[in-house]
């Protein structure tokens, strides 16, 4: 009965069992839950974060205001008509005649309205050289970009009469068609080629089709659940399309992890002489529990986003939260039952070269010896084990170093170039915009609400705002106002001196609300004029992200030190784990500046230094990494304390943990690794940054910190790792873990239950 009794405690064990003895139950009701999620997810339809949710502090009162108005703001375009050199200005009647002809040529398209000429508006820059053409496409901005392409060709029209001139077009939604037709398909094809490419080193890793088919599956199968889930949520918390790449980066991840840490433990006990029935349950009792207490942590880390207070981070926390639950869940439940109904046609489609060696070698470069365990990591773990203090002080050194550009991180909104480079041509003529006429391209917007916008003095107030916007040196002009006189409403274009450069357009940003609106709008009651616009949105934005950094922090932090400290019951693997997370997160930022902020070695992942990091990146990739380090550090940490139980000497029992789970933590490293990477070689920079980033602190994760820093600490700490005061002796008993020959003993005695194999 004690030995029954053993058997029962843990969830993970319980589960496992469950699912082995009703093996056909198990899978069919997994099936019937995906296709459930699935089918009431797209009946309901998902609701998607509205633009104003994604801005945050003046940007989003603006936003909100155009919203609540019910104003269509259209999607503006702009024709730069440009003297190629000194010689033409835009007093010749040559270039008199390419703007009319620019004016005549959009407005026969039929797609425009409002076109404005710079001889009536001003928009002629200082030196006579440029000058802007200004319109409004007809119809829904956010599709304009399918229905612009009549209007450049028009333009292109124009500039082959006027071949002395530059005619170009620039505006949101020339940019929207742009892209989507240089980079549309980015996206699309890092998604596809994620799942082949985890399925080829899975291949290398295990040797057998069908059992590379099962992590790929029970991924695929979690994220498709979530899809449906997404749909079902988001009328409570709307989604987007970014948090839907998210979720399925961040699902294939810890989905082909999970299954591969669980089946690799069963095979591990079959190969060891253990019948298939005990091998089952031995791997649902060991790698089951660290997938359950791994999965908790990755979820509480995910949920850190959700204290953001931004629209979009809160999207892409819950959709990463629930699919990390799901594969979870899958793991612990329908993969012991597959595991049951295939018994050894898992070992089906093996590759020829790739002959499996029964306690022979692993995968990844590990030779593996009798035991199971990976040569070089022995071979690295014996050297690290006999000079543990100078692998420390060697480890933590080079972390610290590669971290330390992390302490001049800039963090800004990427501008156009900064984004693309100026391989396209819309992006020269952008930098040509803001050259010719500065922040005339993203020009600051004040939006302003009054009981009554006729006011006379609510128009004076506009004229003073107008006048001193200038005056004060925050805008060259010109200053245009659009008035809504029916809702009350004026919109205020104001050009920022700095264009381009954000810290001197924030300067400029920074005048005009402390300065030019409180001596203006600001002195009017029942006047609002917040300022948007693109750098006041990056503003807000980044100050948002500041604000949250600290609650994030502190949240994911401490419930993932109380999550390991009840799993482990350890003070000193709790504080461990969340100092070695750290460091590995440092590093990553660390390496993120140097490349792509500095630019050392940028040319290598073929991307260059645009002086800044992309203002979400920080705070994402730490709660991502840190989710994700829990992976490897539970799934070795648990390893190690099962050792440790079973009598081993502390130092041996870190020897046996790390290199029985080396090749484990390997293939799952390179599977993570290559799909991050994946997206490293999007044409964005944005994307480029993030992949980069990932991949570097996974990389650096599995083997710096798990494989040197990892147990070389817990070496030098001895029988203090698993230090608990007597005063937490209080806190619940999470542990439930099974030793391997409990577990063998369960399974002789309980021949009552058949779990067929």
């Amino acid at each position: 009965m004690g030995d029954r009794e053993t058997q029962v405690r843990g969830l993970a064990a319980r589960a496992g069992g469950w699912s082995a003895r009703h093996r056909w139950a198990a899978v069919g009701i997994w099936v019937l839950f995906v296709v459930l999620a699935t089918v009431l997810g797209s009946a309901a339809g998902r609701v998607d974060v509205k633009d104003s949710d994604q801005l945050s502090g003046e940007t989003h009162t603006a936003a909100r205001i155009i919203e609540d108005a019910g104003i269509e703001e259209p999607a503006g375009e702009t024709v730069l008509v440009q003297a190629r050199g000194g010689g033409v200005t835009a007093a010749d009647a040559e270039f008199r005649a390419a703007v009319d002809a620019v004016v005549r040529a959009v407005e026969d398209t039929g797609r425009v309205t409002d076109v404005t000429s710079p001889y009536d508006t001003g928009t002629v820059s200082k030196d006579g050289r440029s000058a802007l053409v200004r319109f409004d496409l007809r119809g829904d901005a956010e599709t304009a970009g399918e229905r612009v392409e009549p209007v450049l060709k028009a333009v292109e029209g124009v500039q082959r009469d006027h071949a002395s001139l530059r005619v170009e077009e620039i505006g949101s939604a020339s940019m929207m068609k742009t892209f989507d037709d240089a980079f549309g398909d980015d996206f699309q094809k890092a998604e596809f080629s994620a799942v082949p490419v985890a399925l080829g080193i899975l291949l290398v890793a295990f040797g057998a089709l069908v059992a590379a088919l099962v992590p790929v599956a029970l991924a695929v199968t979690a994220i498709v659940a979530t899809m449906g889930l997404m749909g079902l949520v988001s009328h409570l918390q709307p989604m987007s399309d970014t948090a839907n790449s998210v979720m399925l980066l961040v699902g294939l991840a810890v989905g082909v992890d999970y299954c591969l840490f669980y089946l690799r433990r069963e095979r591990e006990e079959r190969d060891a002489g253990r019948d298939p029935r005990t091998a089952l349950r031995i791997a649902a009792a060991t790698s089951g529990r660290a997938i359950v207490v791994s999965g908790v942590t990755v979820c509480v880390a995910m949920a850190g986003m959700l204290f953001t207070g931004i629209s979009e981070f809160e999207a892409m926390g819950l959709a990463s939260l629930m699919v990390v639950a799901v594969a979870m869940v899958g793991s612990v439940t329908v993969l012991p039952a597959l595991l049951s109904l295939l018994g050894e046609r898992v070992e089906k489609g093996r590759l020829p070269f790739l002959r499996r060696r029964r306690n022979g070698s692993g995968r990844n470069g590990n030779r593996r010896n009798g035991s199971g365990e990976s040569r070089f990591w022995g071979a690295v773990l014996d050297r690290v084990l006999a000079r543990p203090v100078l692998s420390v002080v060697v480890a933590t050194g080079a972390l610290l170093a590669v971290a330390a550009p992390a302490l001049g991180m800039k963090t800004q909104n990427l501008t156009l170039d900064q984004e693309f480079g100026d391989s396209l041509p819309i992006v020269q003529t952008y930098n040509r915009v803001n050259e010719a006429f500065p922040g005339g391209s993203e020009p600051a917007e004040v939006v302003v609400r009054a009981d009554d916008i006729d006011a006379p003095e609510v128009r004076a107030a506009l004229a003073g705002f107008r006048e001193r916007a200038v005056s004060s040196g925050a805008s060259r002009g010109p200053v245009d106002i659009k008035l809504h006189d029916a809702r009350n409403i004026a919109v205020v274009y104001v050009p920022l001196v700095g264009g381009s450069d954000l810290d001197k357009a924030g300067a400029s940003l920074d005048k005009l609300r402390d300065e030019v609106r409180p001596a203006t709008l600001g002195a009017v009651d029942g006047v609002e004029a917040p300022v948007t616009g693109e750098v006041a949105g990056s503003k807000d934005f980044n100050d948002q992200l500041v604000g949250s950094v600290l609650p994030v922090f502190v949240f994911v932090v401490a419930f993932a030190f109380l999550l390991m400290l009840l799993s482990f019951r350890s003070l000193t693997v709790a504080l461990t784990s969340i100092v070695l997370n750290l460091l590995s997160v440092g590093a990553a930022y660390g390496i993120l500046v140097a490349v792509f902020q500095h630019g050392w070695g940028a040319s290598l992942v073929g991307a260059e230094g645009v002086g800044a990091i992309v203002t979400w990146l920080p705070l994402f990739l730490f709660v991502i990494l840190f989710g994700l380090s829990m992976d490897y550090h539970v799934f070795v940490v648990s390893r190690i304390r099962e050792a440790r139980l079973r009598g081993r000497t502390t130092k041996d029992a870190v020897r046996h943990g790390v290199v029985t789970t080396a090749s484990t933590v390997t293939s799952a490293a390179v599977i993570m690794v290559a799909v991050f990477a994946i997206f490293g070689t999007l044409s964005m920079q944005s994307m480029k940054q993030m992949g980069v980033g990932l991949a570097a602190a996974v990389l650096i994760d599995a083997t710096v910190i798990r494989g040197v820093l990892l147990p070389a600490v817990m070496a030098l700490l001895g029988e203090r790792n698993w230090y608990l005061p007597k005063w937490l002796h209080r806190l619940p008993d999470l542990t439930h873990d099974e030793a391997p020959d409990a577990v063998t003993r369960s399974a002789r005695d309980d021949e009552g239950e058949r779990v067929g194999v």
